[in-house]
């Protein structure tokens, strides 16, 4: 796979994301509002109607790091996914600049440091947001 691979993401893409998540949450809240919504299926693996192995996936993998599939049937995973998500909703050179290699190595790095620790600063978040 290309370091460019995400930049050739096919709409509509699917996003799988935990709704349980308050940073997923506000994600998900501004992509319903964006001008390219529809090229965006959003799927809240939380949901108790939600199968991964119908999809393919284990469940803790997907709770794991951020899935996207594309209309090719091709999986996006990680930063990757971030990527692709952004490429189809046009933010392109955004993305090209991130598949930089020192820039990609960083923020591959950041993204699998924030995955693993997403419920807890999430949990700090919310907490944080209740307070005067």
């Amino acid at each position: 796979m290309s370091r460019f691979t995400p930049l050739h993401a096919s709409p509509p893409v699917i996003l799988f994301h935990d709704g349980h998540c308050p940073f997923c949450q506000q994600e998900v809240a501004w992509l319903e509002k964006h001008r390219h919504r529809e090229h965006i299926q959003l799927v809240d693996i939380q949901a108790k109607d939600f199968n991964a192995q119908a999809h393919g996936k284990e469940f803790a993998a997907m709770m794991g790091q951020l899935h996207l599939r594309d209309s090719k049937g091709t999986w996006y995973i990680g930063m990757d996914a971030s990527r692709a998500l952004y490429a189809v909703l046009g933010y392109r050179r955004l993305v090209r600049f991130s598949c930089l290699p020192v820039i990609s190595g960083l923020m591959n790095a950041g993204y699998r440091f924030f995955a693993r620790r997403r419920i807890r600063f999430g949990q700090w978040w919310e907490k944080r947001k209740g307070k005067p």
